[in-house]
């Protein structure tokens, strides 16, 4: 049975929750660091502190995938109760982030926040493909896309904004500044509006008007067996843009791990003191200073991607696109974003945006044409776990990120400073972007 075709209202309000979604991305994308700084950790040690985060997505998200392929409740739909549970643990966890005191506690509460987050995000791609027909589905991946650019730009300048009406930025050693516990606050409670915005205004098609049409006839696996059998015989169009998705993650990971400590070091000269150092105060300033212009400046790739994703819904509810050409493209622009970091200094830092603004473009695209040349080849009975299963070609690169391969690589090809580490994410892009011409378009279709 074809799927009727949705309004905007509709496609709007069932993506509505990646709002809450990406304030919780964008804080810990943008603070992480500098919290595990401020704690103490050295720029060395940041990739290990961030591993947390690629190893529960790798474990979490083709289980909820699996899970919620399964679950049916009359009143709360197939995958409505993981996007609501996912909210209320990532909300919690999202509050209590800053208050922690040690390193060992800020690295596992970014463990739960990591794990909640994926309860609540993994199903969203599956419901987007779900609910609308073939030629929406750009459409709608275009629509979450914008409302995940304009929950990055608002998260990532919450930290500025509410220094902007009083609220301190300043703190001392070891110290947390009181615009971060305000932000993170902030964002726990967004989190869980946003998602009860979806949860209430979206209703989901029960099994017998999902699976009309559809064979299901093979025999059932179990849990793992799911999962295994579906790598086994994944699409072929999985593979590839499994590659394509493995040299995207790597650059955003990198620029995750490494924006705060090698942009407030390279472009803004302000790197964080060494306690006891002369004029520790001024210099704390200096960089609580900077590190609030490079959360604000990596707000500007989230109002890019917005900017990007809004042209796309445009453009994508009349007519269709060349998904593949899309995506080369903006990865390409993206690239060359992170290239051009290397060439910052304190004297031209205003070109920072710039380079946000560009690597913005790949983010809509990262966000939306993955997913859209995906869903057309994959079964609608096993649209979660296949979602699931995706998702790894995400989490490897970033714990091989995590495990060293930021440091070794940049070293290795670029040399000593960790200003490097944004030029390795360019040239990271750049790959995923030549990856996407051994795409075809018969692979996007699902194959008898």
């Amino acid at each position: 049975m074809k799927k009727r075709a949705l309004g905007f209202w509709e496609i709007w309000n069932m993506s509505f929750g990646f709002l809450g979604i990406q304030f919780g991305f964008a804080l810990q994308g943008g603070n992480m660091s500098r919290i595990f700084q401020t704690l103490g950790a050295s720029k060395d040690e940041i990739p290990m502190l961030w591993i947390a985060a690629p190893l529960t997505g790798l474990i979490v998200q083709p289980i909820i995938g699996y899970l919620s392929d399964r679950t049916w409740h009359p009143r709360w739909g197939r995958r409505r109760p993981f996007f609501l549970l996912g909210a209320i643990l990532s909300s919690i966890a999202l509050f209590f982030v800053p208050y922690s005191s040690e390193l060992w506690m800020a690295a596992g509460f970014l463990w739960v926040l990591d794990a909640s987050i994926n309860i609540s995000m993994e199903p969203f791609r599956a419901l987007v493909a779900d609910k609308l027909p073939e030629e929406q589905r750009s459409y709608g991946f275009v629509l979450q896309t914008l409302i995940i650019g304009i929950g990055t730009w608002v998260a990532s300048n919450l930290p500025w904004f509410v220094t902007l009406l009083g609220v301190s930025n300043e703190a001392g050693p070891g110290e947390i500044p009181q615009s971060v516990y305000v932000s993170f606050a902030i964002g726990a409670m967004v989190f869980l509006a946003s998602i009860l915005v979806t949860v209430l205004t979206t209703k989901e098609d029960p099994p017998e008007v999902l699976m009309s049409g559809v064979d299901v006839s093979s025999k059932e696996h179990s849990g793992v067996g799911e999962i295994m059998d579906f790598i086994q015989t994944m699409p072929k169009v999985m593979i590839k843009l499994g590659a394509v998705q493995f040299f995207s993650w790597f650059a955003f990971f990198t620029m995750w791990s490494f924006a705060t400590p090698a942009l407030t070091e390279t472009v803004f000269g302000a790197a964080l003191p060494a306690e006891g150092v002369l004029d520790y105060e001024a210099q704390r300033r200096a960089y609580d200073t900077a590190a609030n212009s490079v959360s604000s400046a990596m707000g500007v790739y989230g109002l890019s991607s917005m900017a990007f994703a809004l042209m796309l819904s445009i453009w994508t509810s009349r007519r269709s696109i060349d998904r593949r050409w899309t995506h080369l493209i903006s990865l390409a622009l993206g690239g060359l974003g992170f290239l051009s970091m290397g060439w910052l200094t304190p004297a031209n830092a205003h070109l920072l945006n710039g380079s946000f603004a560009l690597i913005g473009i790949a983010w809509g695209s990262i966000l939306s044409m993955p997913y859209a040349m995906l869903s057309g080849a994959m079964p609608a009975h096993r649209m979660g776990v296949g979602m699931g299963v995706f998702n790894m070609f995400i989490v490897i690169p970033q714990i091989l990120a995590a495990l060293g391969g930021i440091l070794w690589l940049s070293e290795l090809l670029l040399g000593t400073g960790v200003i490097q580490t944004m030029v390795l994410a360019g040239i990271s892009l750049l790959v995923a972007a030549c990856l996407n011409v051994f795409i075809r378009d018969v692979d996007m279709v699902q194959q008898d």
